[in-house]
């Protein structure tokens, strides 16, 4: 079943651009990562999803109901995190998250008390007395202590440290086991990596490229490294170069022998070649634009 379905979803703001011609499909129970740096139409596509702006044209559909008709009880089963949390000033963190709580007419007193606790939240603190991660960890309790079926999270690690990352991702992935479906928003890319089965790449408001992470991360290209020179020779059309030292490492994508007989005739000591990483394929999809879905 598709959890989030969208056809031609796009949102104008007029000569600026927004989101153009979306076709994403993100199942129940998928992890779904969703790339692209600031400014690539990530929160613009959040943003339409939950009905908190409208789109030109296009259509999309949460459970099955339609984004702009039936909001009201699409947003029931969905926990939203927004990149920036803002809370009404002079409350107590407790009196925030028993406010989202009791707004969905849920008592989630056990789950909240929970989280906080996993989060090292102090419920007793004023929020506008808190940190950055602080504002962060208020948000991702009112996210999840209602046990959605879906969470919709855009850039919910920034401002969270190290320790409190980790713990934040061991908690995406119990309710991930228990089905839930998480559709997390990141330009960090070892986040998608490590956590998300399936991924889509924003550029520019389009698509340009939805696979599994897995696939994402396959292509042609290795990345080799070569220690006793110090540049690479013109034929083999390296890319994304990197020198340090006595060593040289490139992108290279071309016919193995050719690497081969080249080296061969070059002062190396030693060699690798290894897979790049999905940040380097990000580049890739980014400098070249990719294959458009």
């Amino acid at each position: 079943m598709a959890v989030i379905e969208t056809k031609d979803l796009t949102k104008s703001y007029g000569k600026a651009r927004g989101i153009i011609d979306l076709n994403l499909t993100v199942e129940e129970g998928d992890f779904f990562g969703f790339i692209g740096p600031n400014g690539a139409g990530k929160s613009t596509t959040i943003r339409t999803l939950l009905g908190l702006i409208f789109p030109t044209s296009g259509e999309a559909k949460i459970f099955g109901k339609d984004i702009v008709n039936q909001n009201t009880e699409i947003l029931s089963d969905i926990g939203y995190m927004p990149s920036e949390a803002t809370f009404y000033s002079r409350m107590r963190v407790g009196e925030v998250i028993s406010l989202s709580a009791k707004m969905r007419k849920i008592n989630c007193t056990d789950e909240a008390k929970k989280l906080c606790e996993r989060l090292s939240l102090d419920t007793k603190k004023r929020v506008e007395e808190l940190s950055l991660g602080n504002r962060k960890k208020v948000s991702i309790v009112c996210a999840l202590q209602h046990k959605p079926r879906l969470c919709i999270l855009d850039e919910p690690t920034s401002g969270l440290d190290p320790l409190m990352q980790k713990e934040f991702f061991d908690i995406l992935g119990e309710r991930h086991k228990d089905g839930t479906t998480i559709f997390l928003s990141s330009h960090v890319l070892s986040e998608i990596q490590k956590n998300c089965s399936r991924a889509a790449i924003i550029k520019d408001g389009r698509i340009a490229a939805l696979d599994s992470v897995e696939n994402l991360s396959k292509t042609s290209a290795k990345r080799v490294t070569l220690h006793g020179v110090n540049s690479v020779p013109e034929q083999l059309g390296a890319k994304s170069v990197e020198k340090a030292g006595d060593y040289v490492s490139f992108l290279y994508s071309g016919d193995i022998k050719v690497l081969l007989n080249t080296i061969n005739s070059l002062p190396v000591y030693d060699m690798t070649i290894t897979e790049p990483d999905l940040d380097e394929i990000f580049m890739h999809y980014y400098e070249k634009g990719g294959d458009e879905q």
